[in-house]
């Protein structure tokens, strides 16, 4: 039977990396992960022939088949048979063309082909997986831009972050990025040791460092299957003068002013670089069946969240100097929602991810057009990274949601709704995005005339 193919992009689009993630899901709802790399392929100081356009192009599988690691930092070399992909974790090598290793096991490789179009643009396709139909390209992402693909840390002691003199502002941080004493050795005791590191910016340092570890294989293990894996924190620490301005939500004055907006949504970035945390801390000891592309998932949000932090923080910086982060009312609403989900992972997934993160689809397009009008065209290329991650983010909660229901025989669509009525207080408001929700996975069935039913918390009792 003649193989299918899907339309990835042009040819001149993936001339920026060398590597891309590619995330397709079927119309049965199977979703697939893959790694498409464009390769430089030099001999004795120069170009093969015929293979400077067309023939460098591989896809095969994106985690490992030994134990799943994650294969976007996997090292390319030339044998006699090929070229083959070197796994980072445990050196095993994948044939790019057959997938074939010398080791009996094989990696799902994907045939790639360069078409010319009717308007005489290159068009790169790649052959579709078996096990469905109509299959979706839902992610693009290019693996090697400089923030995922990070070189070693700074010396934070050369790190400066501007004080406001009545000590509104972040602080600089005092700790280095790799303990001293007790530096993590797996995966779990880094995400909690993220999780109690209250100085954002430290925060940031640690995420980019931790996942550049998990990636190229330097960490010993996950560790969730570790009878003595950490537990994380019921709420993780904020420093003093950032922890003085946490307020109820309610009571949070949602100001205009693009400052303000900034502010308000940068604190938003920090918990979720939490709560990417958080999950694989918290349910990754509960789950030990999980598989390790669970744990890639959620790093790379862990490193997008990190990500836009830096950007907003930054912006904010730029635009309002007199508005240091940490310096105007923020709330930990977030956390709060998270807090309610702690005994299960289904739940996790449908409340921050499918719920929250996928109204932030909703109003994105606003936030956007807002500082568009303003003529602020730095924060609306910030946004827009945003906007795009976090498509990607719900389609990674849509993606664990539906695998564990699966697993658990129970129907998404049913169990969704069944969840947010348990775990969520009052409707599931619109207006949606319809277009960006269904790209993620979740059709109006899912969200739809939806109604928390879960009561309200008496304060006072707490």
């Amino acid at each position: 039977m003649e193989a299918d193919y899907l339309l990835i992009s042009s040819l001149e689009t993936l001339k920026s990396h060398l590597r891309f993630l590619l995330t397709l899901r079927s119309r049965e709802g199977h979703y697939r992960s893959l790694i498409l790399f464009r390769l430089s392929l030099v001999q004795n100081g120069a170009s093969k022939p015929n293979e400077t356009e067309y023939g460098q192009l591989y896809a095969m599988e994106a985690n490992c088949p030994h134990l799943g690691a994650d294969m976007s930092h996997a090292e390319i070399e030339e044998c006699d048979a090929g070229l083959v992909a070197v796994c980072p974790w445990h050196r095993y090598d994948f044939d790019l063309r057959t997938g074939e290793s010398e080791t009996g096991l094989k990696a799902c490789t994907y045939a790639v082909q360069v078409r010319v179009d009717e308007d005489g643009i290159r068009r790169v396709w790649v052959e579709t997986p078996e096990d469905g139909t109509d299959w979706r390209l839902v992610e693009l992402r290019p693996v090697s831009e400089d923030f995922a693909d990070p070189p070693p840390p700074p010396d934070l002691s050369r790190l400066t972050i501007t004080s406001s003199s009545d000590d509104r502002s972040i602080s600089s941080p005092t700790e280095p990025v790799v303990p001293v004493e007790g530096a993590p050795t797996t995966l779990i005791q880094w995400a909690v040791l993220i999780l109690n590191t209250s100085n954002p910016t430290l925060k940031v340092e640690r995420t980019r460092h931790a996942v550049q570890l998990f990636r190229t294989g330097q960490l010993k293990t996950i560790g969730h299957r570790s009878a003595t894996a950490p537990r994380p924190p019921d709420v993780p620490p904020r420093e003093d003068s950032f922890a003085r301005n946490m307020v109820d939500p309610a009571k949070v004055t949602h100001r205009k002013n693009r400052a303000a907006m900034l502010h308000a949504l940068a604190n938003i970035e920090q918990w979720a670089i939490d709560l990417a945390w958080d999950i694989i801390a918290r349910y990754g000891p509960a789950h030990p069946d999980l598989p390790p592309a669970f744990f890639s998932d959620f790093t790379k949000m862990a490193l997008d969240e990190s990500k836009h932090f830096s950007l907003l923080v930054a912006r904010l910086a730029a635009l309002s100097p007199g508005t240091p982060y940490g310096s105007l009312p923020v709330h930990a609403g977030l956390w709060d929602s998270a807090s309610a989900t702690f005994n299960s992972l289904r739940a996790r997934l449908v409340i921050i991810h499918l719920v929250h993160e996928a109204r932030g689809l909703d109003v994105n397009p606003g936030t956007i057009a807002r500082f568009r009008r303003a003529g602020d065209d730095e924060s609306v290329r910030a946004l827009e990274v945003i906007h795009h991650d976090e498509v990607t983010h719900v389609t990674t909660g849509h993606r664990w949601f539906t695998w564990l229901c699966t697993k658990q025989g129970v129907d998404p669509v049913q169990t969704f709704r069944d969840e947010v009525r348990r775990c969520w207080r009052g409707d599931v408001k619109g207006p949606f995005n319809v277009e960006a929700r269904e790209m993620a996975g979740l059709t109006p069935q899912f969200y739809e005339d939806l109604k928390g039913e879960m009561p309200l918390v008496d304060q006072a009792s707490k």
